[in-house]
């Protein structure tokens, strides 16, 4: 199924990307953004995960220059029963993470250097179990292909204005000049529906199988509550300069307006906040973690 769904996300993607293509220049036009959808797919498809890791500045670590962060992450997958990610951090004030890769068995986790410096040890267990649960529901390969596509076609909008000047005389392309600015109005439109589609449901049953990994949901209704407090004033200028990664993020990492608050995909804190203490209430059924 996660599969299937990520077909679909990708034919949908490319069709946005054909369209931009023909309403920038005509039928020649959709050639090459067919052209460059299918090169894109197929990269996005083995790539897109270290591409945002780079993106992002993270940097790997191991047992040895991250014990305590790494025997967290060991132990969450080990009862997760997930093969054991790689672990990266992003020298980033702002308190976050995402995690990412094709498949469990070439997943990553992501944790800001302000994620380590505010939150407890239990915090960080519900934080790194709610990342671990996106692996577990293999979220991180639609996710990941997501924010790459998305963001390739949110630039193909932008280089619209750039490229205008090749649709205004062409037969083969009837809206001219106002198919440009369609192009560059409703391509970053239409890549933020789809994100819009895919994130809020896969964020809820994420910390709820977060909680169920770590064993304590109130460990990462903390957390919740302290990132999301902390990033409504703690820029991250990664996140900023590539909106279309900010859906990977456990809260939205995204601080400013106008294009860039098309992106804020998540559910608000509040909700996950109360669902969580819901299931505290009702109890939930783990053996400790550690």
């Amino acid at each position: 199924m996660p599969i299937f769904r990520t077909g679909l996300l990708l034919a949908a993607l490319t069709a946005i990307f054909m369209t931009a293509g023909y309403l920038i220049g005509g039928q020649g036009g959709m050639l090459i953004a067919l052209l460059m959808a299918g090169g894109m797919n197929l990269f996005a498809w083995w790539n897109s995960g270290a591409m945002v890791l780079h993106m992002h500045n993270a940097e790997e670590v191991d047992a040895r220059s991250a014990p305590g962060l790494y025997g967290i992450v060991r132990q969450l997958a080990a009862k997760a029963e997930l093969p054991m990610p790689r672990v990266y951090v992003m020298d980033n004030p702002q308190p976050n993470a995402f995690a990412t890769g094709r498949d469990p068995a070439h997943a990553a986790v992501a944790v800001t250097t302000g994620l380590l410096e505010r939150l407890s040890e239990e915090e960080l267990a519900g934080v790194l179990a709610h990342e671990l649960a996106h692996v577990r529901h293999r979220d991180t390969l639609t996710m990941t292909v997501t924010a790459t596509l998305a963001g390739a076609i949110g630039m193909l909008g932008n280089f619209a204005f750039l490229f205008g000047g090749l649709g205004h005389d062409r037969r083969d392309n009837p809206l001219g000049g106002f198919g440009v600015l369609l192009a560059a109005l409703l391509a970053p439109l239409a890549a933020m529906l789809v994100q819009f589609a895919i994130s809020r449901s896969r964020e809820y049953e994420a910390d709820r199988m977060g909680a169920e990994i770590c064993g304590h949901p109130l460990w990462l209704a903390s957390a919740l509550g302290q990132l999301g407090r902390a990033a409504a004033v703690i820029p991250n200028p990664q996140a900023e300069h590539n909106p279309a990664t900010a859906h990977l993020f456990i809260v939205n990492p995204l601080r400013g307006g106008g294009l860039s608050g098309l992106f804020a995909t998540h559910p608000p804190i509040e909700d996950r906040v109360a669902r969580l203490q819901a299931m505290a209430g009702r109890g939930v059924r783990s053996s400790p973690w550690a």
